[in-house]
């Protein structure tokens, strides 16, 4: 073990994957994949079996977030990370105003300033470990900013910017570490966006939306006004909100999805639904990261990062240690006891830990890792 560090085995949590993304995966999520074997892998995603998997997946979460009279759930290839483009592409008209406090706010903001056929983005920043909305910002057709900043553990608020119902002005929320551990109200968003990676437990390579008449609408403007004019804006099929949405209609995608992933989703979804749904997943997730928060506010080496205990995310916990403790070693040490993905956001380049919490990793593993770390750091 790293350092000669051996943690007794009845003190180790049940399962050690803490992850931020990509999550612990469940193990009936596996069984499921077992399960399914020659009726849904390896078949095309065009034909009813995969199609009734995905509008399950769409029932699901229309079910979960208790979505809005008109609102749909639509998806397609990519991730969290091409939605921003065809967000750009398809939602945002000429200007958008941006929240930016952490590696991932912060991309989506940058994706539209080098959007050659949009106006520079107003962009409200804060320090890493706490957030920043936009103000009501004149001129802008799109507010923008993240539910959950993953890279450094705070949460926003979801709610409309003042007056951004008169002006026009959608609401777009990056959920992607957010969705399904943190509550939303999705009626205080036009387009509320996240991969399956994270609370959904599944692998990365899809994007899901839940979009509001009003985004949809958009949508299809843009995308009309293009085809008829040259305007310089260039829509290519797999960045077109509309063609996903048709596609999603039908209960497919554009391309061939990961159809495993698929299959982890909607087992997932049937999971938290089943032990009900929003309210029961958001409330593991609040009483795995508050035990973590206590732990480290009653360590005399730790403290949570983020000094407003209300913008403290609860799926992605982020923990500070005293500069005599090397977090890394700390990391590296945990990880040689099965104990993974525990190291900081490397970009944020902190003596750090960040413990995901979300809804599939057992708060009783939680409480256990906290009580590995203090083991640890005893013995290096």
């Amino acid at each position: 073990m790293s350092d000669g560090v051996t943690i007794p085995q009845d003190m180790l949590p049940s399962d050690g994957r803490f992850g931020s993304g990509p999550s612990k995966i469940r193990h009936e999520q596996i069984q499921a994949i077992v399960d399914a074997g020659s009726s849904l892998m390896g078949t095309s995603h065009r034909k009813p079996p995969v199609r009734r998997l995905v509008a399950s997946i769409r029932e699901g979460l229309a079910d979960f977030f208790s979505l809005p009279e008109g609102y749909e759930v639509a998806l397609g290839n990519g991730g969290a990370s091409a939605f921003w483009d065809i967000a750009c592409a398809c939602l945002i008209d000429h200007r958008a105003a941006f929240g930016s406090y952490g590696s991932f706010s912060a991309k989506f903001a940058n994706e539209a300033a080098s959007a050659p056929f949009l106006e520079a983005p107003a962009v409200y920043t804060s320090e890493p470990g706490t957030y920043r909305v936009p103000d009501p910002t004149e001129g802008v057709d799109a507010y923008c900013w993240a539910h959950n900043e993953t890279s450094t553990g705070v949460s926003a608020p979801v709610e409309r910017v003042k007056g951004s119902g008169a002006q026009g002005a959608l609401t777009l929320i990056d959920g992607t570490s957010a969705a399904g551990a943190l509550p939303v109200d999705v009626s205080q968003t036009d387009a509320y966006y996240f991969s399956p990676q994270k609370a959904f437990g599944a692998d990365g390579g899809l994007w899901f939306a839940l979009l509001s008449p009003e985004a949809v609408d958009r949508a299809y403007s843009i995308e009309d006004r293009t085809r008829r004019s040259a305007d310089g804006r260039w829509i290519p099929a797999f960045l077109s909100l509309t063609t996903a949405l048709e596609n999603s209609r039908k209960e497919q995608t554009l391309n061939t999805p990961a159809v495993a992933t698929l299959i982890l989703m909607e087992n997932q979804i049937r999971w938290m639904n089943g032990n009900g749904g929003l309210a029961w997943s958001t409330a593991r997730c609040a009483t795995s990261a508050q035990t973590v928060y206590d732990w480290a506010e009653s360590s005399d080496y730790a403290r949570p990062f983020v000094a407003d205990s209300a913008a403290r995310s609860h799926s992605v916990v982020t923990v500070d240690l005293d500069q005599d403790v090397d977090a890394s070693k700390v990391v590296e040490t945990l990880a040689s006891n099965g104990i993974r993905d525990t190291a900081g956001y490397r970009k944020l380049g902190r003596n750090q830990l960040r413990i995901g919490v979300f809804p599939s990793v057992d708060p009783e593993d939680v409480k256990a890792l906290t009580g590995c770390i203090d083991y640890v750091v005893e013995r290096l």
